[in-house]
């Protein structure tokens, strides 16, 4: 199979001490089978403590929050586990996190998440650029439609030429953008409003107060340069998910993402960053924000198309 990564993929590095927004914080860290069979036969006084912190959680074992924080981060910021055992003891997630990987089946596609922010810094800064390819033996037969993903990876570079057109203004890009998915140009009527829509994001489960604080200052603001990137981003990731709904649906997903980032304000590399901290590391967020796309007003056609044209 071809596996294929994002040209900025192989520069990215932890910054681990100097991290500014630690990924052993504010979140429960699921521990694999391989790394928990480990930790529970590990001797000495790291693993009694491991197996003290390990508890269940929604049907998974996770190290048990302690102060807003994983119990394995020291206080020079580096993990005692990594820093004792080496890296290969880390269990799954925390061994590949940021990075991320799609299968499906005769092809395979790597990315970084944005919700760690030197991946941020990578993928909103980084200019387009080839993807890079490798080939790796193939797994399971492909489970989707072969017909329906053909037409979704032409879109899907369809949709990417749009938004990396230079000759586009960021909110042209992203109205062009949203005409493209939607199949219809709409004739907005009033500036729209984007209140509602910071509104609903607020309703969904949060993970830290730094989050409905910051959608407290959310108000219509001209679509920040990197707008291109967020959208990019999230085109690449979630475009060729046939489990996401239609083309209207995942384009009006794409789009309020990145009308929302915009309106929190000028740091827009931070709060992209925490968006997806908050929203795309919860399935249920994300399941709730693809079913408002369909049936609440903040995303309806009409004020998506109003918000886009003043943008």
């Amino acid at each position: 199979m071809i596996v294929s990564r994002p040209a900025y993929y192989d520069r990215f590095r932890c910054l681990a001490s100097a991290c500014p927004d630690s990924c052993c914080q504010d979140w429960s860290v699921q521990v694999d089978e391989e790394a928990l069979a480990l930790y529970h036969r590990l001797p000495g006084p790291l693993g009694e403590r491991l197996r003290s912190v390990l508890t269940r959680e929604d049907g998974e074992t996770v190290f048990a929050v302690e102060n807003g924080r994983c119990p394995m981060w020291r206080g020079d910021g580096l993990c005692r586990i990594q820093a004792e055992l080496g890296e290969q003891a880390l269990c799954r997630v925390c061994r590949e996190f940021p990075r991320i990987r799609h299968d499906f089946g005769d092809f395979a596609e790597l990315q970084l998440e944005l919700s760690c922010p030197e991946a941020a810094r990578l993928i909103l800064l980084s200019p387009p650029e080839p993807r890079l390819t490798r080939e790796e033996p193939d797994t399971d037969p492909p489970e989707y439609d072969r017909e329906e993903m053909a037409y979704l990876k032409q879109q899907r570079e369809t949709l990417l030429h749009i938004l990396s057109d230079p000759a586009l203004t960021p909110g042209e890009a992203l109205l062009r953008f949203y005409c493209e998915t939607s199949g219809e140009e709409i004739t907005p009527e009033g500036p729209g409003e984007i209140r509602p829509m910071a509104d609903f994001f607020a309703s969904l489960e949060i993970l830290t107060q730094m989050w409905p604080t910051l959608l407290t200052e959310a108000a219509p603001r001209p679509l920040h340069p990197l707008t291109r990137s967020l959208a990019r981003y999230l085109t690449e990731r979630y475009w060729l998910r046939q489990d996401l709904g239609d083309d209207w649906g995942k384009g009006g997903f794409i789009a309020a993402c990145c009308l929302l980032v915009s309106a929190l304000g000028e740091n827009f590399l931070e709060n992209a960053q925490l968006f997806s901290k908050e929203v795309e590391n919860c399935a249920e967020n994300i399941d709730a924000l693809m079913d408002a796309v369909y049936d609440h007003p903040a995303f309806s056609p009409e004020n998506l198309t109003a918000l886009l044209t003043n943008s």
